[in-house]
C-alpha cells in the first residue's frame, strides 16, 4: 500500500478510518500477509483461534490429568475417582489458583510455595505412616 500525501487539514482519525475502510475492502492482501485466515473479519478470526486454543488445551489438559492419575494410584478405579470425585470448590480453587499463577510473578511464586508446601506435608505424613508401621526391634 502506497503512502498518500496528507492533506493539510485531514484530520488524524479522519486518516485512520479511511485507512481502516480501504483495508477491508475484499481485494486486500489480508491472506498475503502470512498465515492464511478463514474469514476477512478479524474479529470472527479471533474467535475461531480462541476456541481451537481452548478446546485444544483442554484436550491436552485432560489427558495430562488422567496420566497423573494412572500414575500416582495403584489401579484404574482409584485413579478414574480421583478424577471424578472433584467437588466445585475445589475445581474453583483450582482455577484460581492457575489465574493467580498466570496474572504475575508474585503470584506464581505464592502457587508455587504453596505447592512445594503441599508436597512436603504429604511427604511428611507418609514418612510419619511408613515409621508408625514398621516393627520395632525392641
Amino acid at each position: 500500500m502506497a503512502k498518500r500525501a496528507r492533506p493539510a487539514n485531514a484530520h488524524p482519525a479522519e486518516e485512520a478510518q479511511e485507512r481502516i475502510a480501504v483495508d477491508k475492502t475484499p481485494d486486500s492482501d489480508w491472506q498475503t500477509r502470512g498465515l492464511p485466515l478463514p474469514s476477512t473479519n478479524p474479529a470472527t478470526n479471533l474467535l475461531i483461534a480462541d476456541i481451537v486454543l481452548r478446546g485444544a488445551s483442554t484436550l491436552f489438559r485432560k489427558g495430562v490429568e488422567q496420566r497423573v492419575a494412572r500414575a500416582g494410584s495403584q489401579h484404574e478405579g482409584a485413579a478414574q475417582e480421583l478424577l471424578d470425585g472433584r467437588t466445585l470448590i475445589t475445581t474453583l480453587a483450582l482455577y484460581g489458583a492457575s489465574k493467580l499463577a498466570t496474572r504475575s510473578v508474585p503470584g506464581l511464586m505464592i502457587v508455587t510455595g504453596g505447592l512445594a508446601l503441599k508436597t512436603l506435608y504429604d511427604r511428611g505424613k507418609a514418612r510419619q505412616r511408613r515409621l508408625a508401621q514398621k516393627p520395632r526391634g525392641d
